[in-house]
């Protein structure tokens, strides 16, 4: 099972948790956010501009890749989730997407 990966199907997420494959143990991200763009006047149109926002674990740090995530209804698929913040309380990661629609 799996859905399409689009703005409006994250945000129906917002506050859930997904697991993360990270090398031989997991991790449980929450989807704390998700930022649409609108277009500009300049820019070709048809296109689906958003990030996602994580928040993790202060104890296990995820460096910039791809990772493998799985949620209850969205399914699995991958991510190329990048760290923007962190503390020893929590990390924070975000995954930006960019593509033309279908």
């Amino acid at each position: 099972m799996s859905v399409s990966l689009t703005e409006k199907e994250f945000s129906q997420h917002v506050g859930t948790k997904f697991h993360v494959k990270a090398d031989e143990r997991g991790i449980e991200l929450e989807l704390i956010e998700v930022n649409g763009y609108a277009g500009q006047e300049i820019e070709q149109g048809g296109m689906e501009r958003f990030s996602v926002f994580f928040a993790g674990p202060g104890d296990l740090f995820l460096p910039q890749r791809v990772y493998e995530l799985k949620h209850e209804r969205m399914g699995e698929f991958e991510l190329l989730l990048v760290p923007i913040a962190g503390d020893d309380k929590s990390y924070r990661y975000e995954a930006v997407f960019n593509y033309f629609k279908t």
